[in-house]
């Protein structure tokens, strides 16, 4: 059957133990912290509100986004020469685009969650229940699924010719395209689109969120009041930078820096898969009173 090779980071030996135990560290990070993020959620009364709602759909995002890169990732530290077969690397590739364009929407939510409740915090309640945030995550996850699945069958029909070593330890559809031969256009103007509807417009509405928000805060509240505002935002713009700005990169290098080193796109996709699953857990729960005082009674409990 056809395998495609996967690589690590350039200039580090494929069989990096120290690297493998360092990533290790990492994965065993994300799972504490998203799974005690959920816990704390579903514990505590006081954070069965729509916006951890959306968090809750944020951390779940976050794993899934993160185990289905894990066994290849550590794979290839640990293995030289880490073959794939092509159907487990579609197969890879959609899941890691499906929640990537999950995460992307959750964002979205996030963003609409802060605008009502700084800008209209009387109609917070009517507007944002609990069933119409359950209904928005049930959009979400369709989207994501629905979209990139015809991204999975097209390249399921493209052949591979030549060279097949990836250029990462996991599966990306440029990445998958760029070792394929015959007629990609309608793979990769349909990956274009599926990134535009989903990323592309996902950030415009996250920027315009924030857009009203400070206009709305600039012309009728007093600078204290505008600054504890703006703090309620805080956790949500450092998960928007840390998802946005290498998921972004990593798209533009991969369509038209090929001229760069192999360790640019390499660290973007590091910190675009590892980073905000990572940090997320740690943001919202140094910030979130709730979430922070309902870890520590676990801790203190063990």
């Amino acid at each position: 059957p056809l395998t495609l090779i996967l690589t690590g980071i350039p200039g580090v030996a494929v069989s990096g133990p120290w690297v493998a135990l360092a990533l290790c560290c990492l994965y065993l990070l994300m799972l504490l912290g998203n799974c005690s993020l959920l816990w704390a959620i579903r514990a505590e009364h006081a954070l069965h509100l729509p916006m951890f709602q959306f968090l809750s759909m944020l951390a779940l995002a976050d794993l899934g986004l993160s185990l289905c890169t894990l066994p290849t990732v550590l794979a290839v530290f640990c293995v030289p020469a880490t073959a794939l077969p092509s159907r487990a690397c579609l197969a890879q590739m959609y899941f890691i685009h499906t929640f990537s364009a999950i995460e992307s929407g959750v964002l979205v939510a996030m963003a609409f969650d802060r605008f009502v409740a700084i800008c209209h915090p009387l109609r917070y309640g009517s507007v944002l229940s609990g069933s119409l945030a359950a209904g928005a995550g049930v959009l979400i996850v369709l989207r994501g699924s629905c979209l990139v699945l015809p991204l999975a069958v097209l390249m399921a029909r493209t052949p591979f010719c030549g060279a097949r070593v990836l250029s990462h330890p996991f599966c990306l559809h440029q990445d998958v395209l760029r070792l394929a031969c015959g007629d990609v256009r309608p793979s990769s103007w349909y990956g274009l689109g599926a990134v535009i509807l989903t990323t592309g417009l996902d950030s415009l509405a996250v920027l315009l969120s924030y857009a009203l928000i400070l206009r709305a805060l600039l012309g009728t509240v007093s600078p204290g009041a505008r600054a504890k505002a703006l703090g309620t935002c805080i956790c949500h713009l450092c998960a928007v930078l840390l998802f946005y700005v290498p998921l972004i990169g990593l798209s533009v290098i991969h369509r038209f820096g090929r001229h760069l080193p192999p360790l640019v796109p390499t660290l973007l996709a590091g910190a675009y898969l590892l980073v905000p699953p990572v940090l997320n857990p740690l943001v919202y729960g140094w910030k979130t009173k709730q979430i922070r005082r309902r870890i520590l009674l676990l801790l203190c409990r063990r």
